[in-house]
């Protein structure tokens, strides 16, 4: 069952983003926390009573350029700014994806298509949004791109975390 809200979600949406992305680095129980998920949409994908996958966006403020810290806990590694937005290339509003994850059994079953396709319809509908963006790891990259998202970048490392690439859909 799908699901999608404005706001804070409930803590298994949180539990299922710790498990699938920070976890398996080796980073502590908080830092699948931002700090503005309270003023994010989060999607997610239950599967008798289990949480299965999980993905959030925002919209990026007109003044940013989507750089950032990577989670809300101390030693975050910075994230790079979208060169798009950076330059002013880009058409606004934009938003942008985060913390997209599967469960290992549930990959390759289309749950990431749901989730990444009911954030990108609140983003279009709600905010108007005209750019989408993200950063991928690199296993990511041609899922992202079967959904319609490009590589803007070279690739570049994010601490702790690893090899990745910036990528936007225009809507």
């Amino acid at each position: 069952m799908m699901h999608s809200m404005f706001g804070t979600p409930p803590e298994a949406y949180f539990a299922t983003r710790y498990a699938v992305l920070r976890q398996p680095l080796g980073m502590p129980v908080g830092s699948e926390r931002l700090p503005d998920d309270a003023q994010a949409h989060h999607a997610w994908v239950e599967h008798q009573g289990e949480v299965i996958g999980v993905g959030r966006a925002h919209i990026i403020p007109s003044n940013a350029d989507g750089s950032g810290k990577d989670h809300d806990g101390p030693n975050a590694a910075l994230i790079p700014p979208f060169g798009p937005l950076a330059t002013g290339l880009a058409s606004r509003p934009a938003f942008q994806i985060r913390q997209m994850g599967t469960v290992s059994g549930h990959r390759r079953t289309g749950i990431a298509g749901e989730v990444l396709e009911a954030l990108e319809r609140e983003m279009v509908h709600v905010h108007g949004a005209k750019t989408g963006f993200l950063q991928a790891r690199e296993p990511a990259v041609p899922f992202y791109e079967s959904q319609g998202w490009i590589v803007i970048d070279e690739p570049y490392g994010i601490a702790e975390i690893g090899p990745h690439r910036s990528m936007m859909k225009t809507f």
